[in-house]
């Protein structure tokens, strides 16, 4: 005989769990949303793999909802809209027309640094007669290059 108290897991807690991982629920959250402990999800995962696999779609699809909103705003993008023009709460004229976003350098710097992180992050590595050095710039260093440029183009005046 099986010691322990029986499970509190139901089979629609599936379809449950699925659709709040879809709006960015960790296991945490879902530990809440069910009224028992992490460790319980856990067990539940472990128990029913229909459970873990309903929490890994749901995750995978937000977690690329997420990826594909921030590519859009790195490289930009556009999207149909209707100018609605009222007089005194009447709709008078409607205007299709497509909404233009430019891309957003923060967005794509923080793709880049993700993607590419050899080549965009801010710590660089250099080599020099068989030395590894790390160089890491804050922007204090970039101020300080930037403020002696300056001085150095006013010394040839």
């Amino acid at each position: 005989m099986a010691g322990g108290r029986p499970t509190e897991y139901k089979e629609e807690y599936t379809e449950l769990a699925y659709n709040y991982c879809l709006l960015g629920a960790t296991d945490a959250d879902l530990s809440a949303f069910f009224g028992v402990s992490e460790s319980t999800i856990n067990n539940w995962k472990i128990a029913n793999p229909e459970f873990l696999e309903s929490l890994k779609r749901g995750k995978q699809q937000a977690d690329a909802q997420v990826a594909k909103s921030l590519f859009q705003r790195a490289t930009g993008y556009c999207h149909p809209e209707t100018k609605i023009a009222t007089t005194d709460g009447m709709i008078t004229d409607s205007k299709e027309f497509d909404k233009h976003y430019a891309p957003d350098p923060t967005a794509a710097i923080f793709w880049l640094k993700n993607r590419q992180p050899e080549l965009w992050r801010d710590k660089q590595q250099t080599e020099h007669s068989g030395v590894v050095h790390n160089v890491t710039h804050s922007a204090e260093d970039y101020k300080k290059a930037q403020e002696a440029l300056k001085s150095d183009f006013n010394d040839l005046d």
